[in-house]
């Protein structure tokens, strides 16, 4: 785990596993603001802005991890262009959707931005079945984290979505049932922000 205000050991590739980038507010509330897939580099802006660590970073589950000096990674994207266009294509796509939660964040309903996250964690992290489903390991505590929701309104959100049979949630995994539906449920087109 890399801890908000301290100095990371250098910068992090992340070859498998997944890693929540997050904050801790005055009240105690974890917001995850990222959860990084491979491939990964982490923290970036830490290491080409030499900006002080406000995150922290703790890997979901059992991750390989390759770890690089600042100076070399800076100086290795530096020389390497296609690695820096690379890595500026990610960050781009990474801010663009950021933006649509921000902005969902700022004026949409519970159910939108409730929605909006399942249909990002859908094309970024789901598993897709035979049947065309779409298998998400999330619970509805690491849901509200990502959209800044309490625990008990994604549950209900949940259920609205359930009722209208949308998604199935069993044991700490949520099922889509059909992401287009899902999608067309939300009315937004999110396909070049994830």
């Amino acid at each position: 785990m890399v801890r908000a205000d301290e100095n990371p050991p250098g910068v992090f590739y992340l070859a498998s596993g997944t890693v929540r980038q997050y904050d801790i507010t005055e009240q105690g509330t974890v917001i995850i603001v990222n959860i990084f897939k491979p491939p990964a580099f982490f923290p970036m802006s830490w290491a080409i802005n030499q900006t002080e660590n406000s995150y922290f970073f703790e890997a979901m589950e059992p991750v390989e991890l390759w770890l690089a000096p600042r100076e070399d990674m800076v100086n290795f994207t530096r020389d390497n262009p296609d690695v820096a266009f690379n890595l500026l294509s990610r960050l781009y796509r990474g801010t663009d959707g950021l933006l649509l939660k921000m902005a969902h964040l700022m004026g949409a309903s519970a159910r939108s931005r409730l929605m909006l996250e399942l249909i990002i964690a859908a094309k970024r992290f789901g598993k897709p079945s035979p049947k065309g489903e779409i298998k998400l390991n999330i619970t509805a505590g690491e849901l509200a984290a990502q959209t800044g929701l309490t625990r008990e309104t994604v549950s209900r959100e949940l259920q609205k979505l359930k009722a209208e049979k949308l998604v199935r949630v069993s044991f700490g995994i949520i099922v889509i049932s059909n992401l287009t539906a899902l999608e067309e449920a939300h009315g937004l087109g999110v396909q070049g922000a994830i």
